[in-house]
C-alpha cells in the first residue's frame, strides 16, 4: 500500500510554521507527524501540500493509495483501521476526513464511498498553533511508549538523581551528568548522542532528541520537547523546539512553539500570561485578525529562521513570522510579519539577501547547506507576506 499524508483544512491555522514545510513534517512529542505515521505504517510516505512546497515534498502516487490527513496524530486502534481500508472506503471524524483509499487517477466522490465513523477516545490532532504545546505532553508519552517498546535503555548513571526510573529512556551515545530527572509526571526520553549538563532539573513529560542539549543548571518543566540539535538553557515550561534552534542562556520560555533555525539571544523572555487573566488572543492568518485561543497560558510562536537578541522581551500570545529579527528595549508587537528588521521601536523589511545570508551560516555550523529549493520556498514566503509588511 502506498501512503500519501495530505495538509488538510487546517494548514493555515497552522501557519507560520507550514510556511516552510507542510503539516506532516512538523514536530510534536518526539517524531514529526511524518516520522509517527512511518513508523506505524512500517513504510515511507509522500506528501500532498502547497505547491510551492511540491518540488522539495512531492506526492508519489501509484496505482493503491490511502490519503491520510496530516494534522491527525496515529494511536494503535486508528492505524489498524487505515491499514485495513479497502476501495471504497474513508474514515471520518465527524465531517472531517482522516483517511481515504484511493486508486491512481480515480475521481474521488464520498457519496459513494462507504463512511466509517471514528469515535474513539483516542484522536489526538493539530488543528491550531497552540496545540503543539499544549497537547506536547500527551504526544511524548505516545511516541515515547511506541520508540522504546521491548528496548532496553542505556544505564541512568549513578551520580544522577532519577525518580521512575522505568520512564526514562537514554538512547546510545547520549551522555547524562550530575542532573536531576523526574519522571513521576511522565516520561524522558534523551535521544542518540544528546546532552544533559551538570546541574540540570527535568520534569516529564520531556524528550530531547538527537543531538540536543540542555545546559548547565536549566530548570525544563513538563510538556517540553528539544527537536534534533536544539539547545536549551534557562528555564522552559512546555515549549517544542522543533529542530536546529536555540535558546542557550538564561531566560523564561513558556508555553512556546519554535520552529527551525530559530535563535533567543540571552535573558530574553516571554510572557505567558495576560496581567488580568484574560484568554489569549493570538494573530490568525486566514482571518487577518486576533482570534481567542481559550486559553489562559500562550506565550511566543516563532516561524523559521527568525532571532531575537538578547534581553528580548515578548508579550503574552506573540506571532512571529519567518526570518524576521527583533531587537532592542521595549515590547515589540504581538504579530511581527514575515521579513520583518526591527523591535519596539519599529520594524523595516529584512532584505532577502541578508536573511540568507545569515540562513547560510547558521545552517553550515550543522553541516547543512541551504539550498536553492529552500531558497525558492523562503523567496515565496516572502511575496506572499509583503501584504503585512510596511515596506
Amino acid at each position: 500500500m502506498n501512503y500519501i499524508l495530505f495538509d488538510g483544512n487546517v494548514r493555515n491555522q497552522l501557519l507560520p510554521f507550514t510556511y516552510t514545510k507542510p503539516v506532516a513534517d512538523l514536530r510534536i512529542g518526539i517524531l514529526t507527524i511524518r516520522e509517527k505515521w512511518e513508523f506505524v505504517l512500517g513504510s515511507t510516505t509522500s506528501t500532498v501540500t502547497e505547491e510551492y512546497l511540491s518540488e522539495r515534498w512531492p506526492m508519489v502516487e501509484l496505482e493503491v493509495n490511502v490519503m491520510i490527513n496530516a494534522s491527525y496524530l496515529p494511536s494503535p486502534n486508528l492505524t489498524q483501521i487505515i491499514k485495513g481500508l479497502e476501495p471504497q472506503q474513508a474514515i471520518f471524524d465527524g465531517e472531517e476526513i482522516i483517511a481515504f483509499y484511493v486508486r491512481e487517477g480515480e475521481e474521488v466522490d464520498f457519496d459513494t464511498y462507504d463512511c466509517i465513523q471514528y469515535t474513539a477516545p483516542d484522536i489526538l490532532t493539530v488543528a491550531h498553533t497552540w496545540d503543539i504545546f499544549a497537547k506536547n505532553g500527551e504526544a511524548i508519552t505516545r511516541d515515547f511508549e511506541m520508540l522504546t517498546e521491548d528496548r532496553e535503555s542505556q544505564d541512568i548513571p549513578e551520580h544522577v538523581i532519577a525518580i521512575n526510573k522505568g520512564q526514562i529512556f537514554i538512547e546510545e551515545g547520549a551522555t547524562v551528568h550530575y542532573s536531576h530527572l523526574n519522571a513521576t509526571d511522565g516520561p524522558i526520553y534523551i535521544g542518540k548522542d544528546a546532552q544533559i549538563m551538570e546541574g540540570a532539573l527535568i520534569r516529564g513529560p520531556f524528550a530531547v532528541c538527537d543531538h540536543g542539549a540542555v545546559k548547565m543548571g536549566a530548570k525544563i518543566y513538563s510538556g517540553t520537547t528539544l527537536g534534533p540539535h536544539c539547545k536549551v538553557g534557562g528555564e522552559v515550561n512546555n515549549a517544542v523546539l522543533m529542530g536546529y534552534s536555540s535558546k542557550g542562556h538564561d531566560g523564561f520560555l513558556g508555553n512556546s512553539v519554535l520552529g527551525e533555525w530559530c535563535n533567543i539571544g540571552a535573558d530574553s523572555n516571554n510572557s505567558n500570561l495576560k496581567n488580568n487573566y484574560a484568554p489569549v488572543k493570538l494573530w490568525d492568518y486566514e482571518t487577518g485578525r486576533f482570534a481567542n485561543t481559550g486559553l489562559q497560558f500562550c506565550g511566543l510562536m516563532m516561524g523559521d529562521h527568525s532571532k531575537c537578541g538578547i534581553n528580548t522581551m515578548f508579550n503574552t500570545g506573540t506571532v512571529v513570522g519567518v526570518a524576521s529579527n527583533i531587537f532592542g528595549s521595549g515590547f515589540p508587537r504581538n504579530f511581527v510579519p514575515s521579513f520583518s528588521w526591527g523591535g519596539a521601536s519599529g520594524f523595516v523589511t529584512h532584505k532577502t539577501n541578508k536573511a540568507y545570508e545569515t540562513a547560510k551560516i547558521a545552517m553550515a555550523r550543522r553541516d547543512i547547506e541551504l539550498t536553492e529549493q529552500d531558497i525558492a520556498i523562503l523567496d515565496h514566503v516572502f511575496e506572499e507576506t509583503r501584504q503585512y509588511r510596511r515596506e
